[in-house]
């Protein structure tokens, strides 16, 4: 299989490329700069590396980098941001902080003719993020785009196989980005294409029916496609030997405990238990108000129902869970700064009453999963359900959790997803949902005055989750949806709209 080697320096859009590398069906990883030998990139057998972006400043000699001997192993390194800052320093350039503070946003790029460049035209639109810049080439090297700010906005040296873009090619604001990318893969590399996250499907059932012959696992079993996949591949793989445990914490979506039961135990067979753990959770979370302890004690109070669990069923062997990607990445791994932990990643305490956890989605992204669950034969509709975060419904109420405020949540987000999938929308948004606010108002109904929650409504248009752009819904949309839920909820009296892209936000407000 060809493979093409991400090598992470802290930047935050790591994922982004990979997913960028992958969508042109060539098989990208990521792996952490700290952790990589040159002499991996031959043993491996990658096609080509590719340097990320990161927060460093090349010069500074506390900043990441790499072994020299990568630059000359005779295989394609393209540098991205910080990643060709990199190439030029360690190939004996200069690099600088710019001295107009550097560039940011959109930005006019200007291109020669070069391998790298073929199908794009003289002057395009790119994404500039950087406050240093390339400020003497390297021997043997030559410039291949520029903008007014930035005089070496592309470098190479042909003879070495080495590139470097100073703007962000794997953004959707790049207009010739993924042509960039292709060209690097295909021209520079000798891809050829064969991968893709479907026919992949195989292999993982394969490897994972192998890796866990004989033995007993237990899955975390949300009812979320994530997991639901995870499941289902498990089953495939180990059959009886996986046992699915689904955890009723009482912030659950309205009517999904009783879904999820009831598909995986009629439709497909697979060994389940229930548990109904509501008390035991919002006793837990009793005057919590902070995100991050929040998905703490959930990740956690998750395991030791699991444990418990286990010793009920004999030894277990394993603890099974459907992190994918982008929960990775935003739980920090690697030199990436944290933006907020996972019940499954980051969420998991220190010590864990399992051989090891297992996490046969961990390397796919949202849509390759769905393509995976597609080509093991879950039904459509849990195929595109709404995803959910682990934690459910506890960071979607802002502030402490309570019973009455789950419920109201609860009752106002199936209005919510019930209007816009009854909307005919030419494309529905990827993602949308309810937020229930911890700010009140005055409001009135008939001749009484109310003081009550505000409600926001949260729907992103993205492919990947790793950035994302608030939905356009319409406004006869929006309007019939805050009449139900204010005449329907009560205690909801105000309903707002978030329209906010990610980044600066996430997708999820806590």
């Amino acid at each position: 299989m060809e493979k093409i080697l991400v090598l992470d320096f802290g930047g935050q859009y790591d994922q982004l490329i990979a997913r960028r590398v992958r969508e042109l069906h060539v098989y990208a990883e990521i792996r952490p700069y700290s952790s990589f030998s040159p002499s991996d990139i031959q043993k491996e057998g990658y096609r080509g590396v590719i340097f990320t972006g990161g927060p460093n400043s090349v010069y500074d000699p506390s900043s990441p980098r790499c072994g020299a001997s990568v630059l000359d192993s005779g295989v394609p390194v393209l540098g991205i941001c910080y990643g060709a800052q990199l190439i030029a320093f360690m190939c004996g350039g200069e690099v600088a902080a710019a001295e107009n503070g550097g560039e940011y946003g959109r930005t006019l790029l200007k291109t020669e003719e070069h391998a790298l460049f073929r199908d794009v035209p003289a002057e395009s639109v790119c994404w500039m993020s950087h406050t240093d810049r390339i400020r003497a080439l390297p021997p043997g090297f030559r410039i291949t785009a520029s903008t007014d700010h930035c005089p070496c906005a592309a470098l190479c040296c042909d003879g070495r196989k080495l590139y470097g873009v100073q703007f962000h090619p794997e953004v959707a604001h790049t207009q010739y980005g993924s042509t960039v990318i292709r060209n690097f893969l295909f021209d520079i590399c000798g891809c050829s294409g064969d991968w893709n996250a479907p026919d992949h499907a195989g292999e993982l059932i394969d490897r994972y029916r192998s890796r866990l012959s004989g033995r007993k696992v237990l899955l975390a079993l949300s009812g979320g496609v994530d997991s639901s996949v995870a499941a289902l591949l498990l089953h495939r793989a180990i059959g009886r030997d996986l046992t699915c445990v689904f955890v009723d914490h009482g912030l659950l979506r309205k009517d999904e405990g009783d879904l999820v039961e009831n598909t995986f135990r009629r439709s497909f067979g697979v060994n389940l238990i229930r548990v109904n753990a509501e008390d035991r959770f919002l006793q837990k979370l009793a005057g919590v108000t902070e995100p991050e302890r929040k998905r703490k004690i959930i990740g956690e109070e998750f395991i030791r129902v699991f444990e418990e669990e286990a010793k009920k069923l004999g030894h277990i062997h394993a603890l099974a869970q459907g992190t994918i990607y982008p929960d990775v990445i935003e739980s920090g791994k690697g030199p990436s700064a944290v933006i907020k932990s996972h019940h499954n990643v980051g969420g998991l305490p220190d010590r864990i009453a399992f051989d090891e956890i297992v996490e046969p989605l961990r390397d796919l992204f949202k849509d390759e999963v769905r393509g995976v669950g597609e080509t093991l034969g879950l039904p459509r509709e849990l195929l595109r359900r709404q995803p959910f975060p682990g934690p459910g419904l506890a960071v979607r109420v802002i502030g402490e959790i309570t019973r009455e405020k789950l419920s109201l949540l609860r009752e106002a987000d199936a209005i919510f997803r019930e209007e816009v999938d009854g909307a005919g929308l030419d494309r529905a948004p990827d993602q949308y949902f309810a937020v229930l606010t911890d700010t009140r108002s005055v409001g009135v109904m008939g001749d009484a005055g109310t003081y009550g929650f505000t409600l926001a409504l949260r729907a992103v248009t993205t492919d990947d989750f790793m950035t994302a752009e608030w939905t356009k819904l319409p406004y006869d949309l929006l309007e019939r949806v805050s009449g139900r839920i204010t005449n329907e909820v009560p205690g909801i009296s105000r309903v707002v709209y978030d329209i906010s892209s990610k980044p600066p936000a996430t997708v999820e407000w806590e």
